[in-house]
């Protein structure tokens, strides 16, 4: 069983297309973490001199305390969303690459079917042990594959209720200790 040239040549394009998407793929991902942190870092820069000028408008311990517990929050805040963001682009890019892949796996398992039917049609009497043989190792693979996705699948969801959960008790956490402080700092 030889491959045409024509053959080789499709192979080829195609498997230059899926790089192609790939690294498309890749660079929009890339792109989008690019921004975010821009926007981030233009965000902290204000923050940062708007606190400052505050800063420098304290004149007793009160004061600052209050200034201190009314800054906490807000970071604490703005620390957990660019975590979701970065999780939600990491979450996007991996469930690109696993739809190409998917698709990628399933165009190779057609290809595959149809020359091992083919194989089979041509195949000498008394090979059928040995057709039966490939389209179990075939199948096997697909299994394979698809336990594996599954798997990867289920982790994803794990993380992401995992991240969730952590988010959750973080802002608790934070907004109960800006309260203390806030209560600490009127009292003095």
């Amino acid at each position: 069983m030889n491959l045409t040239p024509e053959q080789i040549a499709a192979a080829q394009k195609a498997n230059l297309e899926t790089l192609s998407g790939l690294t498309n793929q890749a660079l929009k991902s890339i792109e989008k973490l690019v921004e975010l942190n821009m926007h981030i870092a233009k965000q902290s820069l204000s923050d940062s001199m708007s606190s400052a000028k505050k800063a420098l408008e304290v004149k007793d311990i009160q004061q600052l305390l209050a200034h201190q517990a009314e800054a906490v929050q807000p970071m604490a805040e703005k620390i957990m969303a660019y975590s979701r963001h970065l999780y939600e682009l990491a979450h996007e890019t991996q469930e690109n690459f696993t739809k190409s892949a998917e698709k990628e796996f399933q165009a190779g398992q057609k290809k595959i079917n149809a020359l091992v039917e083919d194989w089979t049609n041509n195949a000498p009497a008394g090979s059928d042990a040995a057709v039966n043989a490939m389209k179990q190792a075939i199948a096997s693979a697909t299994n394979v594959f698809e336990t594996s996705q599954k798997a990867v699948k289920h982790a994803v969801e794990v993380a992401q209720t995992n991240l969730n959960n952590a988010t959750s008790s973080i802002e608790k956490t934070v907004k109960t200790a800006a309260k203390t402080a806030s209560k600490t700092s009127t009292k003095k």
